[in-house]
């Protein structure tokens, strides 16, 4: 498999499976944001998928895939603490704000300074065709959240800090993306990164949760467990999803694909969290939509 992966590096038919990858990402990246945002606390439904995740990945860093280059322990260093504060200001929008007014901040906020640090880092530029489709994007991602901001009737009085959130978690998005691109490219087998990322990863949380899972009522437990392993699964497919892509393809597309996720996230909100989609928030989706297609065709 990872000679197959490697060997699709950088031709057409590795942008096409790049293509794939990132928009399968961009769906189970809102139902993975969903997860976190249900009844459950939202420290412990990360640590829960965080523990899992790390559990599951120990034997496949440790038993079957190659060991790291001593070089990647520095990176994995770097990733650790990068995702460490990612997760720390992902817990505080959501425990702040209204999960379809602050995704779309987060996700808005990522694949701007995602596609501008991978010109900086990657030496990938965009056309002006695809900075309209940035645009685009963008404006659908904002107007979106600006849309839910004027109807959210819960969490209006930390509505304030939960948006300031979301910009910084955004803001770790694009530093994620695009640091973790530079580190599975630095491994000569892909699975090697994503093996020991996700054994590392699931680390901190556990252990800085600890008191609040004293806390939890025993009837919680299981459930909150299960959440945790449904999450870990989705979470292997989301994040390995686009962590291929960006090895496969430019960091900068597969950054805005993946935002096709706020539509998944508005859909999932619907139909799963019981928040409403009206005609006005299904034309911003579309727009959202658009900006993506417009980025793949002006590339």
């Amino acid at each position: 498999m990872s000679g197959y992966l490697t060997a699709l590096e950088g031709t057409e038919a590795g942008h096409q499976v790049a293509l794939g990858l990132a928009l399968l990402a961009a769906f189970l990246h809102a139902l993975f944001g969903a997860l976190q945002k249900g009844r459950h606390d939202p420290w412990l439904s990360r640590a829960a998928i965080d523990a899992s995740y790390g559990i599951i990945a120990m034997p496949f860093a440790l038993f079957v895939v190659p060991w790291p280059e001593p070089h990647m322990w520095p990176i994995f260093a770097g990733a650790f603490v990068i995702h460490v504060l990612y997760k720390l200001a992902q817990a505080m929008t959501y425990t702040r704000g209204a999960y379809t007014v602050v995704y779309p901040v987060v996700r808005g906020t990522g694949p701007l300074f995602a596609v501008i640090g991978a010109g900086l880092i990657f030496n990938e530029h965009f056309t002006v065709g695809q900075w309209a489709g940035v645009a685009v994007l963008l404006a659908g991602i904002y107007g979106l959240a600006l849309y839910n901001l004027r109807t959210v009737t819960v969490a209006r009085d930390t509505m304030v800090p939960a948006l300031g959130f979301a910009v910084l978690t955004g803001l770790f998005v694009a530093a994620y993306t695009t640091y973790d691109a530079y580190g599975i490219r630095a491994t000569a087998d892909p699975f090697t990164f994503l093996a020991w990322f996700f054994f590392i990863d699931g680390i901190f949380m556990p252990l800085v949760t600890f008191r609040r899972w004293r806390a939890l009522p025993s009837s919680e437990f299981v459930p909150l467990l299960r959440r945790g392993v449904i999450g870990a699964f989705v979470a292997y497919f989301s994040f390995g999803s686009i962590m291929l892509a960006t090895r496969l393809d430019n960091v900068g597309e597969a950054a805005v694909l993946r935002e096709t996720s706020t539509v998944f996230a508005a859909l999932i909100g619907w139909l799963v969290l019981g928040e409403k989609v009206g005609p006005r928030r299904t034309a911003l989706m579309a727009l959202i939509a658009a900006g993506a297609v417009i980025v793949e065709m002006a590339g």
